[in-house]
């Protein structure tokens, strides 16, 4: 790396951690550390979205699946934007007038505190084992690009990004957010531009090699689910992406953090739009990368191995001094991002589906210091399973992840039973949990064709990417069953689901209309 590449990082480590010391000073409440009292305009809303969503894994892995094959996974991307326009409208105003800070005291509400302890926990299980392993393989690539010590990277970024969430609240979070969203705008749009005009190759003759070799097709269209077709990704982009949005406490807490109904439909709608366009742009550089190579006629080194090392192999060889250190400070800041986020809300569960459920009594100043040791202790815990990791050469990473992957699913399933099914309780939904359990448990540990647990004929059928969607529909199925032979009792609970909410609205609708009408109709009276 050059000096002006350096100082570039440098800069953008310097900037987020003046964007903590200066909202510091408001962090007097937990509702202004945790939901930045709600006053978060929406398009800053959707940046943070944004950068919470597009991690670091993104830089590495989409150029990479593009570079050696198609664009089939942008798929679930396209699922994503569904999603959004299907359940927006009416799951963020729901949100905002039903939870105060955890979205998993919703599902406390409806099925009691068994089901908020699961669900609160399934995501701080899958989200701690997901920090580890980004925080890890952003310091493997980074380590490969640059020749710094794997360590010491995971030991800086981690105390850079411990630092700032932890005096700066998510109110920090987002803004931090909003500098990564601009960086990384920036960084995708020069890395376009290098390849299409450089001057080893031709545009047109680039996007000329692409169209004959359809390297932007979606994939297979064929319904065969033990392979990774468009239906396969299609599916599992739509349960991952109802979970993420209905169940995921790092995107409801945006929903809080809003000022208002309003503000948090735009913020939710801008970072869909923004998404889908960065996603496919990492795509796009995967297979200009590919066609650049096979026109060059240049041979790669010898240590680029994978396709995922193509990306970083160019960056280093052919981007102008200072434009390498741009797009490095935009991948440490999908990383931070992520990081960032998940602390905040880590802090957020630890302090409200637990400690202030065991120790309700305790005062605001209470609550909130625990919620910044908690920051702590979980950035430093996170910390070391990614020096973990890279002290055995990720050899722990693959039991890791399939422990993680059995406990922190059906969420989405648990969600939908909850929304929209009033006559199912506790019952039910902790049936559906313990299906759901078992059968991912069996699914994980026989994928693959049992390369973990082979039972022969027993093993799971088809692709991994369809485990977290049967899993959910699972859920929610078996909820349903339940539910018929023993409904819950009637009351308050029952209440908070789309059909009732919809009721409210429009009664809430009608008497906006009628009280309108009224000083109307008594102007005309005295007319």
């Amino acid at each position: 790396m050059h000096a002006l590449d350096i100082a570039v990082v440098a800069g953008y480590m310097l900037v987020l951690v003046a964007i903590g010391l200066r909202v510091s000073r408001r962090q007097k409440t937990t509702d202004t550390y945790f939901l930045a009292e709600r006053s978060i305009p929406g398009w800053a809303a959707g940046m943070s979205l944004l950068a919470t969503i597009i991690t670091s894994v993104t830089f590495i892995a989409y150029p990479g699946a593009a570079y050696a094959g198609d664009w089939n996974l942008l798929v679930p991307g396209i699922m994503f934007v569904a999603v959004i326009a299907a359940i927006g409208v009416v799951v963020v105003p729901f949100y905002r007038h039903v939870v105060t800070m955890s979205v998993y005291e919703y599902f406390g509400k409806r099925f009691g505190k068994a089901a908020r302890t699961y669900s609160s926990l399934a995501f701080a299980t899958g989200h701690f084992a997901k920090m580890g392993f980004v925080f890890y393989l952003l310091a493997l690539s980074v380590s490969g690009i640059t020749g710094w010590n794997l360590n010491a990277i995971i030991l800086v970024l981690g105390t850079i990004t411990i630092f700032y969430t932890l005096i700066g609240g998510l109110e920090a979070v987002i803004w931090t957010d909003v500098a990564q969203g601009f960086v990384l705008w920036t960084g995708v749009a020069v890395s376009i531009l290098l390849l299409l005009f450089s001057p080893k190759v031709h545009a047109g003759e680039m996007l000329h090699l692409l169209a004959m070799n359809h390297k932007t097709s979606l994939g297979s269209f064929a319904f065969d689910l033990r392979r990774p077709t468009f239906w396969t990704l299609a599916i599992y982009g739509l349960f991952f992406y109802l979970q993420k949005y209905t169940a995921d406490q790092t995107v409801v807490q945006r929903y809080l953090a809003a000022r208002s109904d309003r503000e948090a439909l735009r913020g939710i709608t801008m970072g869909a739009a923004l998404c889908l366009p960065v996603w496919t742009a990492f795509m796009l550089i995967g297979s200009l990368l590919w066609a650049f190579y096979r026109l060059t006629m240049e041979h790669l080194p010898t240590s680029v191995t994978r396709p995922d090392q193509v990306f970083p192999h160019f960056m280093v060889t052919e981007m102008p001094e200072g434009v390498a250190g741009l797009f490095l400070a935009a991948l440490f800041g999908a990383a931070m991002s992520m990081l960032a986020s998940d602390l905040n809300c880590l802090a957020v569960i630890v302090v409200e589906d637990y400690y202030s459920q065991l120790f309700p009594r305790k005062t605001d100043r209470e609550r909130l210091r625990l919620g910044k040791m908690a920051v702590g202790v979980c950035g430093v815990m996170a910390m070391g399973v990614a020096l973990r990791l890279a002290s055995s050469q990720g050899s722990a990473l693959a039991l890791y992840y399939t422990v993680t992957a059995i406990v922190a699913g059906g969420l989405a399933g648990l969600f939908l039973l909850a929304f929209l099914l009033g006559r199912a309780g506790t019952a039910a939904a902790m049936a559906g949990i313990v299906a759901n359990l078992a059968f991912t448990a069996w699914a994980t540990l026989t994928m693959n064709g049992g390369r973990m647990w082979n039972l022969g004929a027993g093993n799971y059928p088809w692709h991994e990417y369809t485990i977290g969607a049967v899993g959910n529909v699972l859920l929610l199925v078996v909820g349903v069953g339940v539910s018929m032979a023993w409904p819950a009792k009637r009351g308050g609970a029952q209440a908070l689901t789309l059909w009732t909410w919809l009721d409210m609205r429009r009664r809430q609708s009608d008497k906006r209309q009628s009280d309108q009408q009224q000083p109307e109709m008594a102007m005309e009276e005295m007319g």
